[in-house]
């Protein structure tokens, strides 16, 4: 609830921007310009250079020329206990009984312990490569994610120490189950389409097939079959160095919610006020330090007599963020709203560029449909999935900005055909099914979809694209959605408030209201239709108990919105555009019970 009060504090303190067609020149410099990058933050305006010079995103394609995308790479993970001042004195066992949350709840440093990493085939260790023939550890191992570190398979970070050597180029390796993804291929897939598309940066992924021997508890072992593993490259400054980026430039990765609002927590490191652990809730650092570019930035975005097309060629590239926008709704990749993104900024250049984080929930229409779960009357399609982020929401009410969106999605349409998917994903599936349906392996005992379902996903997947794109089609028409404000008591019943939906053709926007003792809205206690304003009143006081805010917007054409809230039921349905909400027996309502 904390993470939402913060949303709507935003939210309802933000006036709606104002659209202007004023066309701000001058914004664009290269890469190779000497332009000192701010040291502190300046209040008064930034000069920009020749817009002329390019400066759009290049990545390096040289990196994937001899990748074999479904060839499978043996890896072999001897874990010791090591020393308490590198928190490496640890079992197996103590690295993998808990998740994330466990050490950001106590404040401390993740376990770890020390491995012997060798990489090889299905024979063994091999000649020539990392780990041959060593017999002290190489690397240190500590779980990654955030949300995935709470499933039984773990994801693991191996960083190689120093001169100990690494992997084509990589002394982190990070090694992703991806056990939310029932294909287990999703990441993968994603990366690899990337690398064909220009104005985004992909990463090297590799399919990994883990033995690990566990050496932690003082016992002799035999390597386990840890199962099948998709290896992602890490983002910092090797990774920048590897693409022909600017390795000291500055690399941030979006954590938890971060929508480009002007955050008190977002601060230059030197000031007096900065919390690091508050930065990180929104920002983790990667590379350069120094924040008052990304804070001028933020200014700008939060600036409401700047239009989306003049934020757009002050601090971002056209090209970049039309692209990266536009790839991710058409393969649905939803969950990028305000994480699983990376921002890139040259050191001495005004611009930032998207980079895709962590996309193994993108095309997965059928997959969400056999956990129950329809997205049909959802606001998580199309444009409005990006309606709360402040960015986003500025670019798609600038009818330029759109324009170039609808281009740039019909692009990738003829670049990313269904038949490019379906023989990239059976290819992919020929790989990872022998890993995911062998009785009795780590792998079968945790899959999300049996053999049948995941034929039937596979089957599916290349569908996803048209559906997604007429999903887009349909959310430009859409009002956008809202969030439902908290109920305040007033004399005699009580006030339920949200926030106006914008309309893109600025058709006129109606709700509808509808009160209930359940999420499933039977027997209403309250039914208005046709509202006009953001506002209604229940005539009467609500007895203690739980209790269903449903607010829908329709458009003089007929179309509809929910707003953002939704309610997940106990069999993990979602129920868009519904806020629950208590009633104590004093009368006084929160939404969390007992507040």
């Amino acid at each position: 609830m904390k993470i939402r009060n913060k949303i709507m504090k935003k939210m309802f303190s933000t006036a709606l921007i104002a659209v202007t067609t004023a066309v701000m020149t001058g914004c664009g410099v290269s890469v190779g310009e000497l332009e000192e990058a701010p040291k502190e933050v300046e209040e008064e305006s930034i000069v920009f250079s020749d817009k002329t010079l390019d400066t759009r995103l290049i990545d390096n394609k040289v990196l994937y020329e001899d990748d074999d995308e479904t060839s499978v790479v043996t890896m072999y993970l001897t874990v010791t206990k090591g020393n308490s001042s590198e928190s490496t004195d640890h079992t197996w066992s103590e690295v993998n009984d808990h998740s994330v949350f466990y050490y950001d709840e106590l404040g401390i440093d993740r376990y770890g312990v020390n491995g012997l990493l060798q990489v090889g085939d299905e024979n063994g260790p091999v000649e020539g490569e990392l780990g041959y023939e060593r017999q002290t550890p190489n690397c240190i191992v500590t779980i990654r994610g955030q949300t995935s570190s709470r499933a039984k398979q773990k994801n693991y970070k191996i960083k190689i120490k120093d001169s100990s050597g690494d992997w084509r180029g990589q002394t982190v390796i990070n090694l992703n189950k991806h056990q939310s993804d029932g294909l287990r291929f999703r990441n993968k897939l994603m990366y690899d389409l990337i690398k064909e598309v220009d104005d985004l940066v992909a990463m090297r992924t590799q399919f990994v097939h883990l033995y690990v021997k566990d050496l932690t508890e003082g016992k002799d072992a035999e390597f386990e079959d840890y199962g099948l593993y998709t290896q992602v490259e890490q983002a910092n400054k090797k990774f920048l160095k590897a693409h022909g980026l600017d390795k000291e430039g500055h690399l941030y990765k979006l954590n938890n919610i971060f929508e480009f609002y002007k955050y008190d927590e977002i601060k230059m490191v030197n000031d007096v006020g900065y919390d690091a652990m508050a930065f990180r809730y929104y920002l983790k650092t990667k590379g350069d330090t120094n924040n008052g570019k990304l804070i001028n930035m933020l200014k700008d975005v939060n600036n409401s007599t700047l239009s989306g097309t003049e934020v757009l060629e002050r601090w971002f590239d056209e090209d970049n963020v039309a692209t990266w926008l536009g790839f991710n709704i058409l393969l649905g990749n939803i969950d990028t709203q305000s994480r699983n993104m990376l921002l890139y900024s040259p050191l001495n250049v005004n611009k930032w560029y998207l980079i895709n984080w962590d996309c193994d929930g993108a095309l997965g229409l059928e997959e969400k449909e056999i956990h129950g779960i329809n997205l049909e009357n959802s606001w998580e399609t199309g444009v409005s999935n990006y309606w709360g982020n402040i960015l986003f929401r500025k670019l798609i009410m600038d009818d330029t900005f759109r324009e170039t969106l609808d281009k740039k999605i019909n692009e990738l349409r003829r670049q990313i055909t269904p038949e490019k998917i379906r023989e990239m994903a059976e290819g992919y599936a020929e790989v990872v099914k022998p890993y995911l349906y062998t009785d009795g392996s780590k792998d079968e005992k945790n899959a999300p979809l049996d053999e049948k379902e995941y034929d039937r996903v596979i089957n599916a997947i290349p569908l996803e694209l048209e559906k997604n794109y007429e999903s887009y089609k349909k959310s430009i028409e859409k009002p956008m959605p809202f969030y439902i404000g908290v109920p305040t008591n007033v004399e005699n019943g009580i006030n339920f408030v949200w926030e106006a939906s914008y309309d893109i053709q600025s058709d006129d926007v109606y709700y509808t209201v509808t009160l209930a003792d359940n999420y499933e809205l039977k027997d209403p206690l309250l039914v208005k239709n046709d509202i006009f304003l953001n506002i209604c009143t229940y005539d009467s006081p609500l007895p203690e108990g739980q209790y269903f805010l449903n607010v829908k917007a329709r458009d003089s054409e007929g179309n509809e919105q929910y707003a953002f809230d939704y309610y997940i039921s106990p069999d993990s349905s979602r129920h868009y555009g519904t806020l629950s909400f208590y009633v104590d027996k004093e009368g006084n309502i929160s939404l969390v019970a007992g507040e």
